[in-house]
């Protein structure tokens, strides 16, 4: 090769390595795929997750302590609908129940004196967010306000809450009064799981039962509004969220304004929890709603609900031994039922982590369908459940197999050491008893030739004492 070509050569590899570097220097750079971008919402808490398995899909100052404002009244309706059996109860309204409650704080409409049943003033709390309705509900429950938000606050810890600490049953303004994003998630999901609850939080309008003040009314009965505009379908505006199925809106000037919303797309829900929004000048609604409907989109856009175990699928099934039967010496297990969860769609079902807990060995004989252990699913740290693994055949088990299994263990339990020991014990035991007795038989004839001896030198001293004389 002459110099020229070498020189080229040379230059060749300079430039390839070059282009290698600068590619590499930009995939570097490159967001990666499966990177999300960041909704940055427009609130100074978010918390949005599945209920179903606990996968957080965004969060912000999730534990930062915020004032919850109305959305505090979840917590009152989910010790009520705890606590409460028959919600057609009449509860009395009296002056105690509008005790701090000012004029121009949000009410049901409740009058002192009109009687009530409970699930009305569920409907009357959570859907215009009555405070009246609030401390009455508070009252009845708890036999006074203030026992009711110790309750309150019990539940709280119970649950799980641990930045939470309750004042009121409403809501109203108070230093000592606040909670979390994540915390009032927890509260949430747990009031989720009550169909009544569902049931109202959904509601965007309800005409209430005729009652005792029902005349004063003019003969109609009281009917409320939802001020959670997600479902209120009869405006229709950009607010509205077909996917909405409601809870609860939140306002003062401290706690700025809050909701908690549900949703439900294609089988997958979602709880979202916003805290401190503002209201822009001039908007007709503040920025909650558009917020949390663009956060649901961003996440059911980004993850989706998906099984994530097929049941009966060969690639989770787990091979075991089986002892005492002539037939087969191993049993397949397979899941007994299918398993879903919320999870990123560019997800990687290998990437999950299965944590099987299945016996070694089983011993015949096994029924097809028996439950023999289980399967634990994770990703990322969420645990999206666990299902039954069950055996896939039967297995009949072998009677000479069983019986000499049985006459084994028996030689091997600790009965059999404990018989062998009592039996040595007993063995050593009559053979010290037999020996003790013969040398005892043995120390007696001793003793009485030694005492005839002695007799007879006596005697024999006596006749020779008597020939002397």
């Amino acid at each position: 090769m002459n110099r020229n070509s070498l020189t080229r050569s040379r230059t060749h590899l300079r430039l390839t390595a070059a282009f290698f570097t600068v590619f590499l220097l930009i995939c570097c750079l490159l967001p990666g795929a499966a990177a999300l971008s960041d909704p940055a919402p427009q609130a100074e808490a978010v918390y949005l997750a599945d209920p179903e398995s606990g996968f957080v899909l965004y969060e912000k100052n999730a534990d930062e302590k915020r004032f919850p404002a109305s959305t505090t009244k979840i917590m009152t309706a989910l010790l009520t609908l705890e606590n409460v059996d028959n919600l057609d109860t009449l509860v009395e309204v009296t002056e105690e129940d509008f005790n701090g409650v000012e004029s121009d704080s949000s009410k049901a409409g409740f009058k002192v004196g009109e009687q009530v049943p409970v699930i009305d003033l569920l409907y009357g709390l959570m859907l215009p967010s009555g405070n009246e309705a609030a401390n009455t509900l508070a009252r009845y429950v708890g036999g006074s306000v203030d026992k009711f938000v110790e309750m309150m606050n019990d539940r709280a810890k119970e649950l799980g809450c641990e930045n939470t600490h309750f004042m009121n049953p409403n809501g109203l303004h108070n230093e000592d009064h606040y909670t979390t994003a994540r915390d009032l998630y927890i509260i949430t999901q747990r009031a989720m799981q009550d169909e009544t609850f569902q049931l109202i939080v959904n509601t965007a309008q309800k005409t209430l039962s005729k009652n005792n003040l029902t005349p004063e009314r003019g003969g109609k009965p009281l009917k409320v509004y939802t001020t959670n505009m997600l479902i209120f379908s009869r405006h229709q505006t950009a607010y509205y969220y077909p996917y909405a199925k409601g809870i609860k809106t939140g306002h003062t000037s401290q706690a700025g304004y809050c909701l908690v919303a549900a949703a439900e797309k294609k089988g997958g829900r979602l709880i979202s929890v916003m805290l401190g929004c503002e209201r822009p000048e001039g908007a007709a609604q503040p920025v909650t709603f558009a917020e949390t409907r663009r956060m649901f989109e961003w996440g059911y856009e980004n993850f989706t609900n998906m099984k994530l175990v097929e049941k009966g699928a060969e690639e989770y099934s787990k091979q075991i031994s089986v002892r005492l039967s002539t037939e087969d010496d191993k049993l397949v297990l397979v899941t007994q039922s299918d398993l879903e969860g919320t999870v990123p769609k560019d997800i990687n079902l290998e990437d999950l982590e299965l944590n099987y807990d299945v016996p070694k060995s089983v011993d015949a004989p096994v029924k097809a369908g028996d439950k023999l252990g289980t399967l634990n699913v994770q990703y990322n740290g969420v645990d999206y459940g666990t299902v039954d693994m069950v055996a896939l055949s039967d297995v009949s088990r072998s009677e000479v197999l069983y019986y000499a299994d049985k006459i084994e263990h028996f030689f091997q339990s600790p009965l059999f050491r404990i018989l062998v020991v009592l039996i040595i014990v007993l063995f050593f035991a009559y053979f010290g008893i037999l020996f003790y007795r013969a040398r005892r038989r043995r120390l007696r004839r001793q003793q009485m030739m030694k005492s005839r001896q002695a007799r007879y030198r006596d005697y024999d001293k006596r006749d020779r004492d008597q020939n002397g004389r």
